[in-house]
């Protein structure tokens, strides 16, 4: 004990010590333009984890919205805490074998308030640290999605914080930590098409097929009980992406600008792209099909919002609401119970954004990145197809192994007799409505 005690003391130390060595000429390197803009986004993409609650929430039946909600609030929590202590370290800190960072940044020791070069040359190392860390807050939250109305509260804790060091902190150190072998390997990726949207929505598949069907699913009626809400939470989401995707760019300039032009543009071209192939479909337009499409679009131009201009976005933008539409209006066909749409929403559209940016990458937009195919260089498109094959074949994998051990262990589904009483009484006690004395 004396000696973890030690060890533990030497961190937070440590810690303290390179934050207070820092202080003495943050001034002469940091741009502060830069630095508010990286803090406002970094503010943008927190608040897209309560958005994502409004939108999950209001998509469940009235009996299960609070415990959807608290799946993404109490990841603001978990997260936060093993980001801090280890995640961010494991992430991006200095390369291990190309696989993963060491534990020199442990309990962000060597974390201050001057720039590190390789992760924004000109705002305080923790501005990166704490922009990054709204991203592994908000991934775990997106698989809830899936597993919605009946995984224990207990089961997904323990799940998210195993599938943090598992599957997150790897895969983005891969693809974001200097020395990452996706990142050598010349992968783009510019805010999480691999490591946020494929990573949440293969891992989505690997979860319901651990936990199977919803008890009633296909037989009782599984609607949407607040439409308003799931629309708040999609305006939430729409609003805090500008911070995802070009605070993803870490200065306040021209890249900034142009994700935060192409961002909107797919967006609204993917929100018309899903309501005008359902209305053709099913005979009528619908909110909820609007709002799904939007976020269909945003997931879509995420990896590519670095990379690519508004034309190309906006093309990018309608095929992926209508290939998002198409893959959800299949899930009856193939039988599985994906209560929230998270392996058709971003799992595809995920996919198709990362592939998308091998065809339209230009230098011309983001010189440190890469031309794409259109851009007289088809190498790119093989390089994002092998990494969207190992994004996939590692997140379900791991995801897969996860889940099955902590089934044996102590059981993931909530009891029949739970499900039917509903997640809000059942794991939290409490109720989201109250409708008389």
């Amino acid at each position: 004990m004396k000696r973890l005690w030690a060890i533990f003391s030497l961190v937070f130390l440590g810690t303290f010590a390179g934050a207070a060595s820092a202080l003495a000429d943050t001034a002469a390197k940091v741009d502060t333009g830069d630095t508010a803009w990286l803090l406002t986004s970094a503010a943008l993409v927190l608040l897209m984890t309560p958005g994502l609650a409004l939108f999950y929430g209001g998509m469940v039946r009235r009996k299960n919205v609070l415990g959807t909600i608290m799946h993404s609030f109490v990841a603001m929590g978990v997260i936060s805490v093993q980001w801090v202590l280890i995640g961010y370290s494991l992430s991006f800190g200095p390369d291990v074998g190309h696989f993963i960072g060491n534990l020199h940044w442990l309990g962000l020791n060597h974390v201050g308030l001057t720039p590190n070069a390789d992760y924004g040359a000109t705002v305080p190392h923790q501005a990166y640290m704490i922009f990054q860390m709204m991203f592994a807050i908000i991934t775990p939250a997106l698989i809830s999605g899936a597993i919605a109305e009946r995984m224990k509260f207990s089961a997904y804790l323990v799940f998210m914080v195993l599938w943090a060091f598992l599957v997150y902190d790897p895969l983005a150190h891969w693809v974001w930590g200097t020395g990452g072998w996706l990142r050598n390997l010349g992968a783009l990726d510019f805010a999480g098409g691999l490591v946020v949207h494929v990573s949440s929505g293969v891992s989505a598949l690997a979860a319901i097929l651990v936990l199977g069907k919803r008890k009633g699913y296909k037989v009782d009626i599984m609607a949407p009980h607040n439409l308003t809400m799931t629309l708040l939470g999609a305006g939430l989401l729409w609003f805090g992406w500008f911070g995802f995707n070009a605070g993803s760019a870490v200065a306040s300039g021209a890249l900034a600008t142009s994700a935060f032009v192409v961002t909107h543009i797919a967006t609204a071209a993917a929100a018309l792209s899903w309501m005008l192939v359902e209305w053709i479909h099913r005979g009528k337009p619908t909110a909820l099909g609007f709002a799904s499409g939007a976020v269909a679009g945003l997931v879509g131009i995420t990896p590519a919002s670095g990379f690519i201009g508004p034309m190309p976005a906006l093309l990018l933008g309608l095929l992926v609401g209508a290939l998002c539409y198409s893959a959800v209006s299949l899930k009856p066909r193939f039988g599985y119970d994906d209560a929230l749409d998270v392996i058709g929403v971003h799992g595809v559209g995920g996919t198709f954004g990362a592939l998308f940016t091998g065809f339209f990458a230009s230098t011309l937009i983001n010189s440190g990145g890469a031309n794409g195919l259109f851009f007289g260089n088809p190498k790119q498109v093989g390089i994002q197809a092998l990494s969207v094959a190992c994004a996939w074949v590692y997140s379900f994998v791991v995801s897969f192994i996860i889940l099955k051990v902590l089934d044996a262990v102590m059981g993931l589904r909530a009891s029949e007799e739970d499900e039917s009483t509903g997640l809000d009484l059942s794991q939290h006690g409490e109720v989201g409505y109250t409708f008389s004395e």
